[in-house]
Parts: C-alpha cells; structure tokens; sequence
C-alpha cells in the first residue's frame, strides 16, 4: 500500500508540474535598464534602474560577497558603491557639455527567482545642475547609457518636460511601457526595445513662480517587483526541498525524468535534427538510440560547462556570451555535415546511373567497383541502376550531429544547478540534472525509434523507388542544411528571437 501511495504521488508530481521554462520575463541572463530624464530649469533630474535575472544576480552575489537581504549592512555598502561607479558609464551633455550626476537617493529590491534564487532590481536617483547655459534658444539633450551595453534584456528610455520647459524635439517618447521595468509587455517578449540613447532639444519657458530647486520631480515613489508571478517548475522546487532523504530523492528522480520528456517536446533539443538525418539514410534503432544519447549528453555537458563557467570564471567569460557563440559554431556544423550528406547521396544517387540498359537475368560480365562507403541496390527504375543515396550512416556524421546539436545548454536546467550550489546541494543537483537529462534522452530515442521504423514502412510500399532511393534523401539532407543555417541565423539575430528548432 505504501509503495502505491508513493507511485501516485510521482505521477500526481509530474503531471502537476509546470514545463520547465525561464522565470524572469526577459531569461534567466538579462539584464535590463530603465532610464527616465526630467528636464527643469535649472536641473535635469536622471532615474535609472536595472534590473538584474537570476544568473546575474547570482554572479553579483558571487563578486561582492552581498547578503542579498535589504537593509543588511553588506547590501547599504554595495548599493553606495554601485551607484557611485554607475555615473561613469551614464552621460548626460547640455550642449555637449558634460554634467556631473549626483547621487539623490538609491534603493534596492531582491525578488525571488526561480529555484529560490534571487533577482536583484536597483534604482537610484541622480540630479545634474545646469552649468550656466543662457536661458533664452534651443539647447540640446544628448544622454548615453554606457554599462553593460551587450547583455540581453529590456533597455528603454525616455524623458519628460518639468515646469517652465518645453520639448522642441524628443527621440524618445514621455510615457514607458514597462511601468519602470515592473511589467514587461508579453507581445514585446521576443523583441524588447533596445534604447540606450536620447537626444532631446528644448526651451525654457517663463514661469509664474519661480520653480523649486532642491524638490526632486521624478518619480520615487519607490522600486516596484515585477508584476508577473515568477513561474514556479517542479525541477526547481525539488532542489529547494526542505529535507532529502531516500523517498524524496526518488520522487524527484521520477518527477526530474519526466519532466525531461517533457521538455525534450517544447521548441529546441535536437529533434528536429534527428529526425531530419534519420528519414533520409538507412538508420537502424542503433543508430536512433547512440544520436538521441549524443545529443542528451552534449546538453547535459554545456549545462555542467556553463555552470562551471558561471561559478568560478564569470570574471573572465560572461556566461551568457558563449550562447550565441555556441549557436553560430553549432549551426555551421550542421549546415557543413548537411551540404556534405546531399554531396555523397546525390552522386550516389545519379552519378552511378548506367546510361546503358541491359537484362538483369544474366550475370554480369563487368566489374562495378566503388570506392565510396555507402551500400547502393541495383533496381530497374527507368532502364538504370539506381543507388541509395541513403544508405550508409557514418559513426562520425552521426556523432557530430548528436553534439552539435545539442551543445547549447538549457538555461532553465543551469537555474537549478547554480540554485543547488547556493543551498549547499551540489551533489542533489547534479542528480536531477542527469534524472532530468535521462528523460530528455528517452523522448529523444523515441521519436528516432519512431522515425527509423515509419521510414521502414514507406521502404515496404515504395521498395527501392525514386521516392525512397533518391528523393528521401536529398530532401533530407537540405533540410538538415537549411535547419544549420538557421540556428547560425537565429543566433547572430537573424533569425525571429521567438523561433526556435
């Protein structure tokens, strides 16, 4: 009765566990900025906000020693710190004259993250004095947010008119659309805005009383949490488990395993990939079963590599700099082996056609001799001999393909290994990591099992014609080309950022 109790437990985990997918809205790796400019007379008052993901934040945590809690001693020191050395890389000029940003006021947030990592979300609030320009004519704004210009995320900018001011020309609109990067539009996800620049002309106007000099006029009322609930995983959850022990750690096996099948079904992971390369050659279930294993383990092995790099090199290798890198080197792999395949199962497929025509019940008096590697049937298609392009599946071909296809880890699966660290589980998370990676590899095999015996049925209606001996694997083959070429696209941002293979 206990054993089937805690079977049902298992199953009731995994089917009320959410897939396993990134919790700050803009990815585990973004960092995004917010920049608000209010112009007044005798002042220019600058709002500035980052908004730091999980990873980051970990980093943060990791170089400055913090104790992610507000008001801990250690956080009002970072945070006096962090505000200072922001004014180096946030220029603000008046006539191309440089002001000096002096610190207002400054405050800091650490929302809760995925796998109870934390996110981090500073603003301060700088005021530049005017440097005697004369009132009277057009002056010109020009403001450059210079930090951390290359990491992905939400960048927005934009600047408003105080009393006695009034825009000529703005490049930037007055109102956000993030709500100070608090609520992160869901339609522009896949493509935030990427504004780290302002250039805003105007004029003083006379006033009716003169303006206050000292009374801050942007707003800070305070920062805000982000409004979306953080998604919760059941991978995740498991790492922040109160105890572990025999039963818990088998549960989250089942429940890791499962949502690894999961996963491998969401956008990614290689199936296209495989599926791709087995319709079109002569695949065996031990060929579907070593390409499904060689894409899990590249996968599980960037997430370690990842990890690690994120642990004890992020001073060196920004982590999230070797995705794209990862990409573009995995595509063109993928695009060469993909143009390598149509060349051989092209020329096998016509450039061994007999021009002659002769009968098949006689032995052949002439000696065929072929120096390529894959087999080839001789079948009356047209009055020639027509040979397979799809035959012979090359260890190497199949190998590259598995890692190039999956050398690109999951941020989600490096969430829970950096979360496992932070909470003294190291040895926990690398477990549900292999757990999670065991499933990934079954949904993988599965779908090659899948494909290899579908194409043995077509092979039995069609037998060796044109359909399976020369048209499957030229088509194939393209496809794995096009499916390289657009991973490299998609990776120099090319490509849509939502599409994924």
């Amino acid at each position: 009765m206990a054993a089937r109790r805690f079977v049902l437990l298992g199953v009731l985990g995994l089917l009320l566990s959410p897939a396993v997918g990134r919790a700050h809205p803009m990815g585990n790796f973004s960092v995004s900025h917010y920049s608000s400019l209010r112009v007044g007379t005798e002042a220019i008052e600058l709002r500035h906000i980052l908004d730091l993901a999980e990873i980051p934040t970990f980093q943060e945590i990791l170089d400055t020693g913090i104790v992610p809690e507000v008001g801990h001693p250690t956080v009002r020191a970072y945070l006096a710190r962090k505000a200072e050395a922001l004014t180096s890389g946030l220029r603000l000029e008046v006539d191309g004259a440089r002001l000096e940003l002096r610190v207002v006021s400054s405050e800091v947030l650490f929302p809760p993250g995925a796998g109870d990592l934390p996110t981090m979300k500073l603003g301060v609030l700088y005021r530049a004095v005017g440097d005697g320009t004369p009132g009277d004519g057009v002056h010109r704004i020009r403001f450059r947010d210079e930090n951390l210009p290359d990491r992905a995320g939400w960048k927005e900018v934009v600047a408003v008119s105080g009393p006695g001011v009034a825009f000529a020309q703005s490049s930037v609109p007055e109102t956000d659309r993030s709500a100070e990067l608090s609520r992160y539009p869901t339609d522009l996800s896949s493509y935030p805005p990427q504004e780290l620049e302002a250039q805003v002309f105007f004029r003083r106007q006379p006033l009716p009383a003169p303006p206050s000099a000292v009374t801050p006029t942007v707003d800070s009322s305070g920062l805000r949490a982000n409004r979306e609930r953080t998604p919760r995983s059941g991978l995740t959850e498991m790492v922040a488990t109160g105890e572990v022990g025999p039963a818990i750690v088998l549960l989250a096996a089942i429940v890791a395993i499962g949502l690894g099948a999961l996963h491998a079904l969401e956008p990614g992971h290689g199936k296209t990939l495989v599926a791709a390369y087995l319709v079109g050659s002569r695949g065996t279930a031990r060929h579907a079963l070593l390409l499904g294993l060689t894409v899990t383990l590249a996968h599980t092995a960037g997430v370690y590599l990842l990890g690690g790099i994120t642990l004890y090199a992020s001073r060196y290798v920004v982590p999230e700099r070797l995705y794209p890198w990862l990409a573009v080197t995995s595509g063109l792999i993928v695009a060469g082996l993909g143009v390598a395949l149509f060349r051989r199962r092209y020329s096998a497929a016509h450039g061994h056609a007999h021009g002659h025509a002769h009968d098949h019940g006689h032995a052949h008096d002439h000696n065929h001799r072929h120096d390529h590697a894959h087999t080839h049937d001789h079948g009356p298609v047209g009055g020639h001999h027509v040979h397979s392009g799809g035959a012979g599946v090359r260890l190497r071909e199949l190998i590259a393909l598995g890692v190039s296809g999956g050398i690109v880890p999951c941020p989600a699966a490096l969430v829970v290994l950096l979360s496992a660290f932070s909470m003294r589980r190291a040895g926990f998370g690398l477990f549900l990591i292999v757990a999670f990676s065991v499933g990934l590899a079954a949904t993988l095999i599965a779908i090659g099992l899948l494909i290899v015996y579908a194409r043995r049925l077509v092979t039995r209606f069609d037998g060796n014609g044109p359909l399976v001996g020369r048209w499957l694997p030229l088509v194939s083959a393209v496809v794995v080309t096009v499916l390289g070429l657009a991973i490299a696209a998609q990776a120099l941002g090319a490509w849509p950022p939502g599409f994924r293979l």
